[in-house]
């Protein structure tokens, strides 16, 4: 059965950093594009960040570009998402998701599998 969980969210101060990690379990992230999406209260889910599969290539929102890092670990089979200079518009659960290869654009149509969220929470 195919599985993504994500960790590392938190309660953190404003202008402080998070690590969040996407781990597969059931099957392999070689070939898929991985996607950071969140979902504040009230608000509709958004695109943050995908990796593609073999280029390694990535796109960010524009909300977080030159804050948010994305990188994959093939060998351990996970997906990182490094937040820095955190805002308190940043609150949102955050969650990955999959699709076949390739990023295109940070819609959500096409990724099929879904990791349960992680809670980040920005606040002082």
């Amino acid at each position: 059965q195919v599985h993504l969980a994500e960790s590392g969210g938190g309660l953190v101060r404003p202008g402080g950093s998070l690590r969040l990690s996407c781990v597969a379990s059931g099957y392999t992230l070689d070939h898929f594009a991985v996607g950071w999406f969140r979902q504040a209260p009230g608000k509709e889910r958004e695109g943050v960040s995908c990796i593609n599969s073999s280029d390694g290539r990535t796109n960010y929102a524009d909300s977080v570009k030159g804050r948010f890092t994305i990188s994959r670990d093939n060998a351990k089979n996970t997906v990182y998402l490094q937040m820095n200079s955190l805002k308190p518009e940043d609150t949102a659960v955050y969650y990955c998701a999959t699709k076949a290869f390739y990023c295109g654009s940070l819609s959500q149509s096409q990724f099929s599998t879904w990791g349960q969220g992680t809670q980040v929470t920005v606040s002082s």
